[in-house]
């Protein structure tokens, strides 16, 4: 009946934990059963008539015993795809008895919390770490649309406890909806991303032409939607964290570059877990394993109860958590009530004399089930006795016990046991219904006995659906429904261990065939408890789960601890926010995620047919005829260049020395070895003075890469670079990036590395610069009206040497407060930016004193450079780039151990591959301001120039002469000769990050030049020489041969 059975495997531990030891309610059917004749438990006179009752029918038992038998036809399938239904096929999981107990526990999240919380508390820094909290925690929420449903109502009400605790909360969805109301009300904004998308143009990495983004292709992962993948990126690429909440969100989940950020993903649909099975029986491998790494992306998988997540563990890899809790029971009851006019009992055939008894059980299937039913059926046989006969011989009583199992021959075995205890007939019936299918059932009940003994992780659906109703609920005293419902309040309670006590109850909740009016009052009550049942224990999950999955940086501000969150923030849902329109809007999430899974799985066949083998969304819009008309353009175009260089080869052209066509050769080679060909960016970038060069990792940044011959991209990694772009490979340039550590050590400062390295071979500009991604993704980047205002000031000479920057720190999200630069330094570097540039400093010059001084950075009213977006005098470069790998060296030299080790360094507060990153990203003022650079900002949406720091007001705070050309020439000079002669053998970072050269080196080249010329020199002596001394024979005489004698005669017969 599941769609698990014989389908993907599945881990049986940690996820699926047998505890047949931790109590009663765990115990095999047989035990239980043992337990009460072995303790006296129940009385002899019970045991003897249940002996009677049972030995008859034991043989008919195993012949038609529930649960053993799974129907496999297409028509069952179909029905669990409504609900997660009875969970039938788990049995077969693990080859789990559901005789015993079944616990879901999260062990490797708990053990992971309890790794990182062991590692902060016994952690041996050099530095004690701190603190600063400039800014507060910023959490985005995102949603496929803003429909009313549960979930919009559960996370408004956590995310209301989520501000009280000090984060800054952001909303974003797909589709607008009646909900963008009521989160503005709550005081969170809310961006629409569909609408925002849409005048949204980008670059797509297939072609070179802009589109807009097709917001309908958002919620699925797709290869050719790289635009709204990265507009993702920009709005989610400055949280702390992220919660995605239904499956309809997965394109959110695989968004690049934000890999690294902590994803909360909420799922409370079971539709996909019922299709998993389908899906391996037809052969969408392919389509299982785009789910399932989805689920492995996520930080940590949240569900609402203990079920999905056993449904859900072919999928499992350790990152699933249960947040018990949800107003989708009461919400579903409301909603069936409002639109249900109609009177169930009418429709189910009871008249307004019947007393209808509904028999519920847990949704998890055992062997005990049938053992457990029969003795609350023998428990309720004196009630018979209470309800009249009528006319037709029919009792007024109808017990129907209500069971997800589809299978003929249980509803057999009940009417077994119903006769066999002497029930009338049409008393007892059996309806093969899922708890979700059960609303009719429990609207025409009177009272609801929960007739399982299965100790449960939550507080079982099917009871908080009935409390929802208004219906009485009566249940054995589990340890979970004992926590939420108190005997005689709003429900009753009976001791598993005496089913005895079950008939005292039933017969004094019905004295006289009617309920009284006590028992109105409990379910009164009970209806209040479950309006806003496991409210505190969802808003205190989520508070939790933040606490240990979110790391937050230095800057950012620790939110309040859960216990301080105010108690009627944790009272009830927020039903009033919801009250306008909460059933006149209301949609059905699973038939939503029905169609939004049927949708996929078209375009996966779709993409299957074309040839692909990735689940790729294919707009039939798209215009293919652009792709055809560029690919003959591009045809036409190669044609054309190949027959003017073969023409060209042809033409004479002149001729110079024999040294000229060497060097000219050698050229040639060099270009013929280039990585890419020369395109014609290429050649527009050449005849310009600047060139920005825009560093990027992963196919996630791409639509924040420029495509005008002004910009060019430089990839951090060899994969994940741009296709058919002018793009430099930057581990091929500096092999050091090769290496996983120093590439994400680095960051951006790779790419300067890189380019800096053997520089003239493809950087000829005069100018060069340098733009993070980032700054796109936050509208810092240029506009037109800017670069060419950039351009005409360098070639006018309008600053002369001059650090031209577009990104201001005092307008940074990380600085809401306008720190100076050292405490702004301070503040994102967990309080010891000051201590490692000091450190750095002493190593770089060789002090040896006790030495704790800055290079000051006055706070003038002006601001500083961040997010490496900056552009130099390529000479003024190089120099920079000269003086940043020697800081570079002495900061790895500092942390690399500790840092490479355990992953930790001072400055930062958790564990961070870009340890140093955000140190070196403020360098570049540094340099500037001590080496007499003038600084100026440029407004990139306007092109407007304002001088900062002005050279007049620097006189006397600069430190000239540690950051002169002559001083930092002389170091580089002194680390190359060191690294040149003498081969340390310890490990050292400078040499890895660029050229060595020194003196000696270039005289030894030329020295090794000129011995190769004179060994050519000499070769050539040698050979004219031999060619001199080489022995010629002298010449006897000459030999004339006379002419053929037949030539003669016919010579001279021609004469006569």
């Amino acid at each position: 009946m599941g769609s698990l059975e014989n389908g993907v495997p599945v881990k049986r531990d940690p996820l699926l934990r047998s505890s047949s030891t931790k109590g009663f309610g765990f115990q095999r059917p047989i035990l239980r059963f043992s337990r009460f004749l072995f303790f006296g438990k129940l009385d002899y006179l019970q045991w003897v008539c249940t002996v009677a009752v049972f030995c008859f029918f034991v043989v008919l038992f195993q012949m038609f015993l529930p649960g053993l038998v799974m129907e496999k036809s297409g028509d069952s399938l179909k029905k669990m795809e409504n609900g997660y239904g009875d969970l039938s096929f788990i049995k077969n999981i693990g080859g789990l008895d559901f005789g015993e107990g079944i616990r879901f526990e999260p062990s490797k999240l708990l053990q992971k919390f309890q790794k990182e919380a062991d590692e902060i508390n016994h952690s041996s820094a050099p530095r004690l770490r701190h603190r600063l909290g400039h800014r507060k925690p910023q959490l985005a929420l995102v949603f496929p649309d803003l429909l009313v449903d549960p979930q919009q109502l559960l996370m408004v009400t956590v995310a209301s406890a989520l501000l009280e605790m000090g984060y800054t909360i952001q909303v974003y969805s797909l589709k607008d909806g009646p909900v963008n109301a009521i989160w503005r009300n709550v005081g969170v904004p809310v961006t629409i991303i569909g609408n925002v998308a849409k005048s949204a143009a980008v670059v797509d990495w297939l072609s070179k032409f802009f589109f807009p983004i097709e917001p309908t292709a958002f919620p699925i992962l797709l290869v050719l939607d790289q635009g709204i993948k990265g507009y993702v990126v920009s709005l989610f690429g400055n949280y702390d964290g992220i919660v995605v909440n239904s499956l309809e969100a997965r394109g959110v989940v695989s968004c690049e570059p934000f890999k690294s950020l902590p994803l909360i993903w909420t799922i409370s649909e079971g539709t996909l877990a019922t299709r998993l099975r389908q899906y391996t029986l037809t052969g969408k491998i392919e389509l299982v394993n785009d789910w399932k790494k989805l689920f492995n992306r996520a930080t940590a998988v949240v569900f609402p109860n203990y079920v999905l997540p056993m449904i859900y563990s072919s999928f499992d890899s350790g990152n699933y958590f249960v947040i018990p809790g949800s107003p989708a029971e009461a919400w579903e009851v409301d909603n069936f009530i409002a639109s249900h006019r109609d009177s169930p009992r009418v429709k189910m055939g009871y008249g307004p004399d019947d007393f209808v008894i509904a028999l519920v059980r847990s949704q998890f299937l055992y062997k005990g089930l049938w053992l457990e039913h029969a003795l609350i059926l023998q428990a309720l046989l004196p009630l018979v006795a209470e309800f009249p006969v009528d006319n037709n011989s029919n009792s007024h009583l109808k017990i129907i016990i209500i069971s997800g199992n589809s299978a003929n021959n249980y509803s057999v075995a009940v009417e077994a046991i119903a006769l066999n205890l002497q029930y009338p007939r049409g008393v007892v019936r059996h309806i093969a219904i899922d708890e979700d299918e059960a609303d009719n059932v429990l609207a025409a009940a009177d009272i609801l006995i929960y007739g399982s003994f299965l100790e449960e992780q939550s507080f079982p659906g099917i009871l908080i659906k009935a409390m929802s109703f208004g219906k009485p609920i009566i249940a054995p005293d589990l340890s979970m429904i004992k926590k939420y419902v108190d005997d005689r309040v709003n429900g009753y309670l009976f001791p598993k261990e005496k089913i005895s006590v079950l008939t005292q109850i039933i017969l004094r909740m019905i004295p006289e065939g009617k309920l009284s009016p006590l028992v109105h009052n409990v379910a009164s009550l009970a209806k209040d408890t479950a309006k806003n049942l496991m409210v505190m224990e969802t808003v205190e999950g989520y508070a939790s789960l933040l606490e240990n999955l979110l790391k937050f940086p230095s800057e950012v501000a620790f939110p309040k601890a859960v216990t301080e969150i105010p108690p009627k923030l944790k009272e009830e849902w927020k039903w009033n926010l919801f009250a306008a329109s909460a059933h006149s809007t209301y949609a059905n999430r699973t038939l939503r995620s029905l169609r939004f899974l049927d949708k996929l799985e078209d375009q996966w066949s779709q993409s299957q047919t074309g040839g692909s083998g990735s689940v790729i969304a294919i707009d039939e819009s798209f215009p293919y005829d652009i792709w055809e008309e560029e690919k003959l353009i591009g045809i036409a175009n190669a044609r054309k260049r190949r027959e003017e260089d073969e023409l060209k080869d042809r033409t004479d052209q002149p001729r110079g020395s024999w040294e000229d066509i060497y060097r000219s050769a050698k050229r040639a080679d060099r270009a013929k070895n280039d990585l890419h060909e020369r395109e014609d960016g290429e050649l527009e970038r050449t005849g310009q003075p600047l060139c920005i060069y825009e560093p990027y990792f992963g196919e996630g940044t791409w639509p924040f890469l420029h495509g005008t011959s002004l910009y060019r991209g430089i990839g951090l990694s060899t994969k994940g670079r741009r296709r058919e772009a002018d793009d430099i490979d930057a581990p091929s340039r500096l092999p050091l990036l090769n290496n996983p550590y120093y590439r994400d050590a680095l960051g951006e400062y790779g790419a300067f590395f890189a380019i800096a390295n053997r520089v003239d071979r493809i950087h000829r500009n005069a100018w060069i610069g340098f733009q993070s991604w980032r700054a796109t993704a936050r509208n810092a980047s240029f506009s037109k009206i800017a670069e060419t205002t950039l351009l005409n000031a360098i070639q006018a000479r309008k600053h002369g040497d001059t650090l031209y920057f577009w990104v201001r720190m005092d307008m940074d999200p990380r600085n809401p407060s306008q720190l100076d630069f050292w405490s702004f330094c301070d503040a994102i570097n967990a309080g010891n930016c000051k201590f490692a540039f000091s450190e750095a400093l002493k190593k770089m010059y060789g002090i040896k004193r006790d030495w704790d001084s800055l290079p000051p950075m006055p706070v003038d009213g002006d601001t500083w450079s961040v997010m490496q977006s900056w552009a130099l005098p390529t000479r003024s470069f190089l120099e920079f780039v000269m003086f940043s790998r020697m800081f570079v060296d002495a900061l790895d030299a500092q942390m690399y151990d500790d840092h490479h080790q355990r992953g930790h360094c001072y400055l930062s507060l958790s564990k961070d591959k870009h340890c140093y990153s955000r140190v070196l990203e403020l360098l570049v003022n540094v340099w500037a301001y001590h080496s007499a650079r003038r600084m100026v900002y440029v407004n990139p949406q306007t092109g407007e120039m304002h001088e900062h720091h002005k050279l007049k007001n620097r006189r006397g705070h600069m430190w000239i002469k540690w950051f002169s050309y002559a001083t930092l020439k002389s170091m580089d000079e002194d680390m190359a000769e060191e690294s040149d002669d003498e081969h340390p053998m310890r490990r050292w970072l400078w040499p890895s990050t660029g050229e060595v050269f020194w003196q000696g080196v270039y005289l030894r080249e030329k020295n090794q030049r000129i011995q190769q010329k004179e060994k050519r020199r000499q070769q050539s002596k040698d050979k004219l020489s031999r060619m001199r001394r080489r022995s010629h024979q002298k010449v006897i005489g000459k030999y004339v041969k006379p002419p053929p004698e037949e030539d003669m005669e016919n010579s001279n017969s021609t004469m006569v």
